[in-house]
């Protein structure tokens, strides 16, 4: 693809005083056949707001050369899974009912309701809102506070994340595990390794969680969101007796939480952006989310350095 400039010598007046001399000056022309008196007058416009009272051209040459698009810079931004696949069978919490993925219309069956060659499949899904890596909205907790429908995007979408590493240490994250994190208007992404046991006996025996303290360090520096890669946020040994003092403190504060995240190893502590938005239904406390995080790509021989990551991988 071409595109065509005019080549000229020019002796310009200005109508208010003083003159220009250009030498092979070059203007876009939109083809070869432009006449003298439109590069006169494309010159012009280049001039403008001077006023000019003559202009002069002079070795006109129209000439083509290849057009070279501006390169839009190449995202160098990598996507980064956190949430796990939900199946058929599947279950999160002990206790709570496993979906069931049925089929609400068949691909046969929509033969006869489409012309030749066209087919659908129209899925059906029951569950509870408390299923695979899901988002507790303060409705979970509390009946007067905002439900799905009411969470405001700002707070689980593109949000800056920093990682908590809690591999090692006690089972409880208390505020000296978050002691000199900075976590203000953050997602706060607790990394404790329970994912390894996903969907196995073993994912609720001395499961991580966080304090009732670590809770209120939290809710007092401001965090935006809570995320945990283990079965609940809350300890839920028969020690707890039932209690969930990490829900009320940080739901009563408007803190969204999101349990059951996975592949937290592979984010960096800083420079990622997280997302896990539900739908937005009424009068619904919790649901699953398709939680990702975003994250600047390195170049290889930074990676390399790195420690380098793998999909699906743990600390």
């Amino acid at each position: 693809m071409l595109r065509y400039r005019a080549e000229f010598d020019a002796e310009v007046t200005f109508a208010d005083g003083g003159d220009l001399n250009a030498r092979r000056f070059q203007v876009d022309v939109p083809h070869a056949d432009v006449t003298e008196a439109e590069i006169t007058e494309r010159l012009v416009d280049l001039l403008a707001p001077r006023p000019v009272e003559r202009a002069r051209l002079s070795g006109v040459r129209v000439f083509g050369e290849p057009h070279i698009p501006l390169q839009r810079p190449v995202s160098r931004t990598r996507f980064v899974e956190l949430s796990h696949v939900i199946r058929d069978g599947l279950i999160t919490y002990p206790g709570l009912p496993a979906p069931q993925l049925r089929q609400h219309l068949t691909r046969s069956e929509s033969r006869d309701r489409y012309a030749p060659g066209t087919e659908f499949a129209i899925d059906r899904i029951t569950m509870v809102g408390n299923t695979g890596t899901y988002v507790d909205s303060p409705f979970h907790r509390y009946a007067d506070a905002a439900d799905l429908a009411g969470l405001p995007l700002e707070r689980l979408a593109e949000v800056p994340a920093v990682v908590v590493r809690a591999i090692g240490g006690p089972r409880g994250v208390t505020p000296e595990t978050l002691a000199g994190v900075d976590v203000a208007g953050r997602a706060v992404l607790l990394h404790t390794g329970g994912d390894r046991h996903w969907a196995t006996k073993d994912y609720v025996t001395d499961a991580p969680y966080l304090t009732r303290e670590g809770a209120q360090d939290l809710v007092d520096r401001g965090a935006a969101v809570v995320g945990i890669d283990a079965v609940n946020l809350d300890d839920i040994s028969a020690q707890a007796r039932g209690e969930r003092p990490a829900h009320s403190l940080l739901l009563a504060a408007g803190i969204p939480i999101v349990e059951h995240l996975t592949n937290l190893a592979v984010l960096p502590v800083h420079g990622a952006r997280f997302t896990a938005v539900p739908p937005r239904i009424a009068g619904f406390g919790s649901f699953p989310v398709r939680a990702y995080a975003t994250v600047p790509a390195q170049e290889p021989h930074d990676r390399a350095h790195s420690g380098g990551w793998q999909p699906g991988g743990h600390a």
